[in-house]
């Protein structure tokens, strides 16, 4: 047993500390609120676990010193009470955490000292009530609380009288019955120093499954803080920079995904048997494929944030995938299909429910099958029936249906622009959902009853919203579509479309409200069935030329040679040379692709690559391709990054006894800059006849609002 004013004693003095593996506070103001109350009434509140040890884990905001003698107490069970009580008492946050740790601070919590009741601060009740006085300031030792000036204030009066009395004797009574917490015992049972780190946190699991059961999550990132003392907040750090980009993540889909890299599976349990190196080998990876994936989704996916997604399970299968991937999408062709899965697992819910058996079955499929997107797909219309929309599924839906999202992204995919100052849409955070057809309007006719369940599904539905980043009041709250979408078209010609509005205007007028829903719920289903056709539809061959005719043609303004990779002529490294070749594919990149040689001169003499690589092999086999393939890789995305890389297809010529590196160049969807990081700068090129051009700031500006529709 130990008094509840020695422990918060111990914590201040901080021989009572809490490990890093232990989770953050959690509890809810009302949790902290019922806890005073059920002390205060003498309940019982259940027990606390330490681990006594000379050897402790990684304590949270604090190192033991090495000269310390004797053991310290760690903190197994109770934390959240022991948190709770600290606050109270001390009126401070416990050493151990931060005060950006305190997600729910209990600290206004007062206590009425006539009738005995614990309520969080509320101005009406409170601000002339002087009974009510706050639970810190009840416990401090000396209190500030003086009972006879809160009665005299009471009464309104100095005069004392026998009803004074007992009133502040009433008073009395409860600040000392509320005070005396502190010297109320607490049971406190002890897991002995023999015990190493794995024992302390299998008890630690005993024990939550048998009170407040931590998630999965929470018990698999206790495990890995136990061997890697750094994961949670490494994991917090990392979730603050993505957020910081408009991706909000959290624990439990850091820890999901750090199982996925390393075991290739969905169940949390599997990492309690990784040892330290493989956990941090795996966080090493998963943070470089979290940095790739972000700069992929916006600018391929038209995903620009996490509200663009339903859930962020759906990201999970694609880590792993890339975990077995290198790091990367290996062509153009992988990367649609992904969105294409990426969308359906989206817009149909596929982790809704059972999460964690249909992740860990679709992350099977991703560990036997190097293409698993359409399998994956398969999976969903076994779970669904189909993944083409019908405009039924539109019917009465509203914005919080997944296929709100994904109307909103198809918008993006057509350059989309806000119908009042012609900005492009961004992230689905930054945008109002408007009505079409204004509430208003709608319920001031006799046709609609706001109190009708039915009337208000179809006023509020899917089909009556349109996207705009403007403030609210650019439309009358009652004008119909009659009034403005006329001038809306006239200014930004082809902007109702992109937004799917029927371009009959007889529609547009609300006694044709529901025709008007009708058709546009076919424009949209219709909308969204194309652009996924669109994403997994073999493209017509192109024409291929053979090694031969290439360098017949000569270089010309979508054809180009380089000699080497890497090596001058007299064999020596030549940044400059390496320089040339990158840029010459961001300028290709940049207009309409192309095609650039490695390993032929100018005039056409065949040179090959195998001077590129370091033991030069007197003819390349499939080893030393995938070498040259790499460092081809890593060099591109250092000077022109990750995100446009599969835009890129490496290919292979043999002549006579060399072998020549063919690189076909698709058109980027978006501006590509060359990043030179030794000069510390960033260059805009382009193909200009049969030469990279370099455009200074003001042309380049000027070129790519010409070239894409940004």
């Amino acid at each position: 047993m130990a008094k509840i004013s020695d422990l918060i004693s111990d914590i201040r003095n901080q021989d009572l500390v809490l490990p890093e593996f232990q989770r953050e506070f959690v509890w809810t103001q009302e949790q902290a609120k019922q806890l005073l109350v059920s002390l205060f009434r003498g309940y019982p509140t259940g027990s606390l676990l330490f681990w006594k040890t000379t050897n402790p884990p990684e304590l949270k905001n604090l190192v033991i010193p090495q000269d310390k003698l004797g053991s310290t107490s760690i903190i197994l069970d109770g934390q959240q009470r022991l948190t709770t009580l600290y606050l109270f008492i001390e009126g401070n946050i416990p050493p151990y955490y931060q005060p950006k740790d305190i997600k729910t601070d209990p600290r206004e919590l007062y206590f009425d000292l006539d009738s005995g009741e614990f309520q969080y601060y509320q101005v009406n009740r409170m601000k002339n009530n002087p009974t009510w006085v706050r639970v810190t300031d009840c416990l401090s030792s000396p209190t500030p609380v003086k009972v006879f000036e809160i009665v005299q204030k009471k009464a309104a009066t100095e005069k004392a009288t026998d009803e004074q009395f007992q009133l502040a004797q009433l008073y009395n009574d409860n600040l000392t019955k509320l005070h005396n917490i502190l010297d109320r015992d607490y049971p406190v049972q002890i897991v002995p120093p023999q015990a190493d780190i794995d024992a302390a946190i299998d008890v630690f699991d005993r024990v939550n499954s048998l009170g407040t059961k931590l998630t999965d999550a929470e018990l698999a990132l206790t495990h890995i803080t136990g061997k890697w003392s750094k994961a949670r907040q490494q994991m917090k750090k990392k979730i603050t920079e993505l957020e910081d980009k408009g991706f909000a993540f959290d624990l439990t889909f850091m820890v999901r995904c750090l199982v996925g890299v390393v075991h290739g599976r969905a169940l949390f349990e599997i990492i309690h048997r990784t040892d330290a190196e493989k956990i941090l080998e795996g966080w090493q990876e998963l943070t470089r494929i979290l940095d790739y994936l972000i700069t992929i989704l916006p600018g391929h996916a038209y995903i620009h944030s996490t509200d663009d997604l339903n859930t962020t399970n759906v990201l999970v299968p694609v880590v792993v995938y890339l975990a077995r991937h290198g790091g990367n999408f290996p062509d153009n062709k992988e990367l649609k299909r992904f969105i294409h899965w990426v969308y359906a697992a989206n817009m149909w819910g596929r982790y809704s429910s059972q999460t964690d058996q249909k992740l860990d079955h679709d992350i099977s499929i991703i560990q036997r099958d190097g293409s698993p997107w359409k399998e994956l797909v398969d999976a969903i219309i076994e779970q669904r029936g189909r993944i083409k929309v019908e405009p039924s599924d539109l019917e009465g839906r509203g914005i919080q249906h997944p296929l709100y999202r994904m109307m909103f992204i198809i918008a993006k995919t057509r350059n989309a622009v806000d119908w009042f100052n012609g900005s492009p849409l961004g992230s689905l955070y930054n945008i109002h959902n408007r009505y079409l057809f204004p509430n208003t309007l709608l319920y001031s006719s006799e046709r609609y009853n706001a109190e009708n369940h039915l009337h208000k599904k179809l006023v509020t539905e899917i089909a009556n919203r349109f996207f705009s980043t403007n403030s609210p009041g650019a439309v009358s709250e009652d004008a119909a579509p009659s009034d403005y979408l006329k001038p809306v078209e006239q200014k930004y010609p082809g902007a109702l479309a992109k937004q799917f509005v029927p371009a009959e205007p007889y529609l547009w007028l609300a006694e044709n409200f529901e025709s008007f829903l009708a058709a546009r719920r076919k424009l949209i289903a219709d909308a969204i069935n194309n652009y996924m056709d669109h994403l997994i539809t073999e493209p017509e061959p192109e024409q291929t030329y053979s090694l031969e005719e290439l360098i017949a043609a000569g270089e010309s303004a979508s054809l180009e040679f380089k000699s080497s990779l890497y090596f001058d002529k007299q064999a020596k490294a030549s940044p400059d040379l390496q320089k040339n070749i990158f840029k010459t594919l961001a300028g290709f990149l940049n207009v309409e692709g192309g095609a650039l040689l490695i390993g032929v001169e100018d005039n056409g003499n065949v040179l090959g690559v195998e001077h590129c690589l370091d033991h030069k092999p007197q003819k390349m086999n499939s080893k030393d391709r995938d070498t040259f393939g790499l460092l081809f890789r890593n060099t591109f995305i250092n000077y022109l990054g990750a995100e446009f890389h599969p835009y890129i297809h490496l290919t292979w010529a043999d002549h006579q006894e060399h072998t020549v590196a063919i690189i076909h160049i698709d058109p980027s969807p978006k501006p590509v800059y060359l990043t030179d990081k030794k000069q510390q700068s960033t260059e805009f090129y382009i193909r200009a006849g049969n030469q990279t051009k370099l455009l200074d700031v003001e042309a380049a500006h000027n070129y790519i609002s010409m070239h894409w529709e940004l």
